[in-house]
């Protein structure tokens, strides 16, 4: 027996594109920052190497902590909302089927045909039906905190890791301009490849993030050269 067709839609994978690419643009711009802020102020190169690793641990937990909290919000609200809906099922069924209909005639059923199908789904999954029709919520934008608190650690490790390792690697008095430049190309990539998948346009995404990249290393040079030992 054949199995029915599922078709790859560029929303399914939304939720942890967003937070892999967040995760890794972070990395790649905050560490590179960090580390060329402290370069501007003459720091010795084992303490470069170090400030790297700390930005990446510190980071990478700081990325976790915050979309775990953000996501587990979200999933609170749904909950809430889910249980709410369901004591209106048991409170008054009739009535949310009533809802229901209402719901598919303004997308275009007439009445007799909306309310068939809401008899149908009710009957299936009467739950399920509001949450994705009434409530907007379904198995694709559904929150999942630990999915995204590891999606956006790991993320930004593996961002955090490639100018840490033009740090290691690269000369004392080339590192920031070694920096600068693995960074922007790297961003640029990571940009346009998450401009691809999402299926948007890839020119206008390498252009944003290369831009604020830039501003950014460019800030903290600034204030390291401002404020670092001559």
């Amino acid at each position: 027996m054949r199995k029915a067709h599922e078709e790859p839609h560029r929303i399914n994978s939304v939720g942890w594109l967003r937070a892999a690419v967040l995760g890794a643009n972070d990395g790649i711009i905050s560490t590179a920052s960090l580390i060329i802020g402290v370069a501007s102020a003459h720091a010795e190169h084992g303490h470069l190497v170090l400030t790297g690793l700390a930005g990446l641990v510190a980071g990478a937990m700081s990325m976790a902590t915050g979309e775990y909290v953000s996501v587990s919000s979200q999933a609170d609200t749904e909950k809430a909302a889910l249980a709410e809906e369901q004591a209106e099922l048991e409170a008054d069924g009739a009535r949310e089927l009533r809802e229901l209909a209402a719901i598919y005639v303004r997308r275009g059923l007439d009445m007799a045909l909306a309310k068939k199908v809401a008899q149908a789904l009710m009957a299936h999954d009467a739950l399920g039906a509001h949450a994705r029709d009434e409530l907007g919520i379904s198995e694709v934008t559904t929150a999942r905190p630990f999915q995204a608190a590891l999606a956006s650690a790991c993320s930004f490790s593996v961002g955090a890791a490639l100018p840490l390792t033009v740090t290691a690697l690269a000369p004392r008095q080339k590192v920031v301009l070694s920096l600068a430049a693995t960074a922007l190309v790297s961003l640029a990539i990571l940009g346009g490849l998450a401009a691809r998948v999402g299926g948007a346009k890839v020119g206008p995404g390498v252009v944003r993030v290369a831009f604020w990249s830039a501003l950014s290393m460019g800030l903290a040079s600034s204030v390291g050269a401002i404020f670092g030992a001559s």
